[in-house]
């Protein structure tokens, strides 16, 4: 059931609680196997990929992974679980982590401006006189007012770092004013690399290799393609003239921040596991190399919410996306999948997506070894297809203490038909939004209509504060939602009956 609260008062939104019906059966994700293989495979043909591989992680391990084609046209190796891609700006989600590790060790703030770390930034000119200067976290969200920089800026992997310092020293030409909207800059996820290298004492590579490369056992990843074995090198291609050509292989370099990073999927997935495994927040020691917290705050769009369809086949026909870039991710609330968090990654030779679901602990990916040819389509479809055939389960919000006890409450005032059961329970706005003679005429004409309701169906919590509930009657069921103040002890401020439609 969903409610929305509006001044005290309930409004129905859908229907309430599931009735008593059972779904068939849910499929296994082997027997689900072959419909996610012809995703993928159809995709392949379509887009003109070499070859790709694709991996399902689910409750912490690398649950489903098939590689298809060729690591290369030369010695046509096939592709596997240890062939190396890089991922492109799927590497963001790094940077950010990186950032957020070192706001958690005192070594920045996401609120200093960037130049504090960077000083050749301080002789910027801004596009006007009221500019805000930038952040840290403005480069984080993209809203730092740079132009949109694809596809120049994965040109400029290979920039050497004393370049990059000439040209942050000379400024740039801004799009708009800072904090003013987000606009994707390649070149300020390089910033951020700069001010990770500045903060930490080491080079960007070196501390993302030490506080989360190494920690999660990602031994194959790393950001010097040059000492990758040829038998594991993914080669990049570009489709053009109805033939593939090889693109160049560049090598690390100052923009590596926002898209260097070479993986294998084996190796990826324990970065999806360890993200996916900040959710639910619990009391379990935090026993990875950043905090549970810190990886959840990356999930926070909070900065120009639009709205969009979801990515894939079923995106026309299903419910649209309230979206925002998070730190390293976009972040959209879908009303099928729940929370998502998703990337792509587009990148002379490779493309890639990465597509997680906290809320059933769930990760989609795909790397594929053609310029630009991001399989987010099939990754998406992938996704639509595990909850379709019942293999995401949402993990349930536990019924909180103070929720069960005036639960147990409201309950006994509808068996007593008045307020007596919630004396020195309710909150102090509660009788001024109702009064009591009022409270106990509606409990009368629904205990007429519904008869005693002597049991209830287990309780639906939104939080430790709320729940919505439904009472199993003699001629029907009522459904209800109990909302809790915020006071000490905790008190109700909101209480709402209503006889279910049959």
């Amino acid at each position: 059931m969903r409610w929305t609260w509006v001044s005290g008062v309930a409004l129905a939104l859908a229907t309430p609680l599931p009735a008593a019906a059972q779904d068939p059966a849910p499929k296994t994700l082997d027997q689900l196997a072959p419909e996610i293989d012809a995703l993928f495979a159809k995709y392949k043909a379509d887009a003109h990929v070499p070859g790709l591989v694709y991996g399902i992680v689910q409750d912490g391990k690398l649950a489903y992974v098939k590689g298809v084609g060729v690591q290369d046209l030369e010695s046509k190796r096939p592709v596997t679980a240890d062939s190396r891609f890089r991922i492109a700006s799927m590497t963001k989600a790094f940077t950010a982590l990186a950032i957020l590790k070192l706001r958690d060790d005192g070594k920045l703030r996401l609120d200093d401006l960037a130049e504090q770390h960077i000083p050749e930034m301080k002789s910027w000119a801004y596009p006007t006189k009221d500019s805000p200067r930038i952040r840290i976290r403005d480069l984080l969200q993209h809203v730092g007012g740079f132009v949109t920089d694809d596809p120049w800026g994965d040109r400029q992997q290979v920039l050497p770092q004393a370049e990059f310092t000439k040209m942050i020293a000379a400024g740039v030409p801004f799009s708009r004013v800072p904090q003013s909207q987000h606009e994707y800059s390649n070149f300020g996820y390089a910033l951020l690399g700069r001010i990770v290298a500045n903060a930490s004492g080491m080079a960007y590579t070196d501390y993302v290799q030490q506080t989360i490369l190494t920690p999660l056992g990602m031994s194959a990843s790393g950001f010097d393609v040059t000492r990758t074995p040829k038998d594991l090198y993914a080669r990049g291609y570009r489709w053009e003239n109805d033939a593939w050509a090889p693109e160049p292989e560049m090598a690390d370099g100052a923009f590596n921040a926002m898209g260097g990073l070479q993986v294998s999927a084996n190796d990826y997935a324990k970065w999806v596991a360890f993200l996916l495994s900040a959710w639910p927040a619990r009391d379990d020691p935090d026993t990875g190399p950043v905090r549970r917290a810190t990886v959840r705050e990356m999930a926070q769009g909070l900065n120009f919410t639009s709205v969009a369809n979801r990515i894939g086949a079923s995106g026309a026909d299903a419910c649209k996306q309230s979206l925002a870039y998070g730190m390293g991710w976009r972040v959209a609330q879908d009303c099928e999948l729940g929370l998502t968090m998703a990337h792509g990654g587009g990148y002379p030779g490779y493309g890639s997506h990465v597509m997680l679901m906290p809320e059933t602990g769930t990760g989609v990916f795909a790397l594929a070894n053609r310029t630009y040819a991001g399989p987010s389509g099939p990754a998406w479809d992938s996704a639509v297809a595990m909850d379709k055939a019942g293999l995401l389960q949402g993990r349930d919000t536990p019924v909180s203490p103070a929720v069960a006890e005036m639960f147990a409450a409201a309950q006994a005032a509808y068996a007593a038909g008045n307020l007596g059961p919630l004396d020195g329970k309710l909150a102090m706005n509660f009788l001024l939004d109702r009064s009591a003679e009022n409270w106990a005429a509606e409990l009368a004409k629904l205990k007429d209509q519904l008869g005693a309701c002597p049991t209830a169906e287990p309780l639906a919590p939104m939080g430790a504060m709320s729940t919505a509930f439904r009472l199993n009657c003699e001629k029907g069921k009522l459904d209800g939602q109990l909302l809790l103040a915020p006071t000490t002890p905790v008190t109700i401020q909101a209480l709402r009956f209503r006889a279910a439609a049959n």
